[in-house]
């Protein structure tokens, strides 16, 4: 008994690495979390102020109630059940309960308009939608009068929406059931197999309409399982989680393998919240696209700018000797003696603050989505903050490569993971095929056999592999210029060298079959309102700030400044600079803060067009050579 005992402790201790490789389903990556890590707080939700653990028994419970419940209101495999939820508890509930059931899971971005949660219900053929406030569930109230049968359930406030359902009402139709038929949960969850629908993802749109990818229960499970190969997370962290569930990223990554392998999830109340967030859970793993880091990066230049000569030193120094063991650790170098003495005093003095800023024991970024500045990258590892950065698609499940933590290449996007074949076609861009390959798109067979041509997924982007065998990306494929004069430019190496800039929030670089490049500005206000008042420059509104002569030539040398070592067909010849963010509201970005460069090419098409009317004597050649 003893030896048996030892031998099933050792087996958890492993990670679950002996269950992970049986696992096919989602189901049963779900069902194995349950039993593995009863009695644990699986996750931490923020009510009445304080964070609260929620134990792996309630979860189960709540995710079994909402699986009967859909059963109950006569749902059958394979039917599709949407989710209008922001990151939070209920979410994963939902998700447990409409995989569990042998559904399909639809999710929607919270921030889409009325017009696009129709249309992905009317093409998903949703039978269920499942809203977390009654203002979510109006968006689809046209399409639920106009279609027989069609159920809203809503999380917050249901008595505001008096069509719809209670979540506990379904909760409660699930108790009954169960009653009644014991035995239906598992079985229908035991009945789903790998090659199973598991989701209908539709993309952001940065191109044209949303399309559905379609991925099976298998494509997710392999990338779970070739991720946590390569990613250290272990049963002890705890991981914050802000990013849309709705995303595969932050599905994948911050959920199923943080919960196969038994880590804490806490949710981030907002966006908004993070900073506070950071300090009150004191996560170990975040996962994050690469406007989280820059906009701490940007924090911590302007907080250093700020405080004096004397600070702005002491930092610009630590920076300094940070970088520099940072690179001879990177490049497998002796780091030496007096360089590591500088850097404790440099730790305490400054990198040490940074880290609290984080919660004071962060083990590892995540960061995916978009590609992230090689600068930012470098600093954070000074830091003793390491950022592993990953690439995929949606269609991939996400992950097709990841940096590996005893080998990281920053400005690339490491390594294909185990199981992933990635190569390079003839015009540069990046083919990749594996288990984790989505099944097509949904209700468009001639859009999944050109993107699946050739048995290959051709993701779009283009890129190279480094001397190693690292993948650098150098742009979308879509989004490469080519000037009049016949020259290829990929914008966003130089945009994401611009946003390092402490006055530059978002650069948007257009000139496709023009005779040179321009952009769109958007400037990070804080500090452009700072500087304003340090400078005694008058004005009432942003928009007075922004076509104050004095501000636009400030931003020009900014500009000047980083793309001094840019080929001249490459620099920016005129700006405009713009009076507000881009949001997500207004369809300029993707839930995930990526640009939809053709929307703003459309929206901007006046403002855009009047650079181009200038004269080439009034454009300011910014630097080149």
């Amino acid at each position: 008994m003893l030896l048996l005992l030892r031998c099933r402790r050792l087996e958890m201790r492993r990670g679950g690495e002996v269950f992970l490789s049986q696992v096919r389903t989602l189901n049963e990556l779900y069902f194995h979390g349950i039993e593995a890590h009863r009695g644990k707080a699986a996750f931490l939700r923020k009510v009445q102020g304080e964070y609260r653990p929620v134990s792996v028994e309630d979860f189960a419970a709540a995710g079994r109630e909402i699986a009967l419940g859909l059963a109950a209101l006569g749902l059958e495999p394979g039917d599709r059940v949407a989710v209008l939820v922001e990151t939070r508890l209920e979410w994963v509930e939902a998700d447990m309960g409409i995989l569990t059931a042998g559904l399909v899971s639809v999710p929607i971005y919270p921030t889409v308009t009325a017009s696009t949660v129709e249309y992905i219900l009317e093409d998903s053929g949703s039978r269920v939608l499942l809203a977390s406030t009654a203002e979510q569930a109006a968006k689809a109230s046209a399409f639920a009068a106009r279609t027989p049968g069609f159920r809203v359930v809503v999380i917050d406030d249901p008595e505001r929406a008096p069509e719809a359902m209670s979540l506990e009402e379904l909760r409660e139709r699930g108790r009954k059931l169960g009653e009644e038929q014991p035995e239906l949960h598992r079985r229908r969850a035991d009945a789903v197999v790998a090659d199973d629908l598991a989701t209908i993802i539709y993309t952001s749109g940065t191109t044209g309409p949303p399309k559905g990818v379609m991925l099976t229960h298998g494509n997710i499970v392999s990338n779970v399982q070739a991720g946590l190969q390569v990613l250290d997370v272990r049963a002890s962290d705890i991981t914050l989680s802000f990013l849309p569930l709705s995303h595969i990223f932050e599905r994948m990554v911050g959920l199923y393998a943080m919960w196969h392998q038994g880590v804490t999830i806490a949710y981030a109340e907002s966006v908004e919240t993070m900073a506070d967030n950071l300090v009150e859970v004191r996560p170990t793993i975040v996962v994050s696209v690469p406007r989280l880091y820059e906009k701490i990066y940007a924090r911590v230049l302007d907080s250093a700018t700020q405080g004096g000569p004397i600070k702005k030193g002491i930092f610009f120094w630590a920076r300094g000797v940070g970088l520099k063991r940072a690179r001879r650790m990177l490049a497998g170098e002796p780091v030496g003696a007096w360089i590591e003495f500088l850097y404790r005093i440099a730790y305490k003095m400054v990198f040490s603050k940074l880290q609290a800023r984080t919660g004071g024991r962060m083990r590892f970024f995540v960061s995916g989505g978009a590609p992230l500045a090689k600068q930012i990258g470098e600093f954070f590892y000074a830091a003793g903050l390491i950022i592993i950065e990953g690439y995929g698609l949606t269609e991939s499940s996400p992950v097709l490569t990841v940096n590996r933590m005893d080998r990281i290449g920053f400005g690339t996007v490491g390594e294909p993971l185990p199981g992933v074949e990635i190569r390079i076609a003839e015009d540069g861009e990046i083919l990749a095929r594996g288990p984790n390959i989505m099944k097509g798109y949904y209700n468009q067979p001639e859009a999944t056999a050109e993107a699946l041509e050739g048995g290959w997924l051709h993701t779009g982007d283009i890129g190279r592999f480094d001397e190693v065998g690292r993948l650098v990306i150098t742009d979308r494929k879509k989004d490469l210029i080519v000037t009049a004069g016949g020259k290829n430019v990929a914008p966003q190496p130089l945009e994401n060298a611009l946003k390092t800039d402490r006055f530059l929030s978002e650069v948007v670089i257009l000139g496709d079959r023009k005779p040179y490049l321009v952009a769109l500005v958007v400037p990070d206000f804080a500090n452009l309102e700072r500087y304003a008042r340090y400078k005694n420059i008058p004005y009432e509104s942003r928009a007075d700030l922004v076509r104050h002569p004095h501000v636009r030539d400030f931003i020009r040398r900014r500009i000047e400044r980083r793309q001094r070592r840019v080929a001249r067909y490459e620099t920016i010849k005129q700006f405009d600079v713009l009076d507000h963010e881009l949001t997500v509201d207004a369809g300029e970005l993707t839930p995930t803060l990526k640009v939809k460069r053709r929307e703003i090419a459309r929206k901007y098409k006046e403002q855009i067009e009047a650079m181009y009317q200038q004269s080439a004597a009034d454009a300011s050649p910014a630097g080149g050579k």
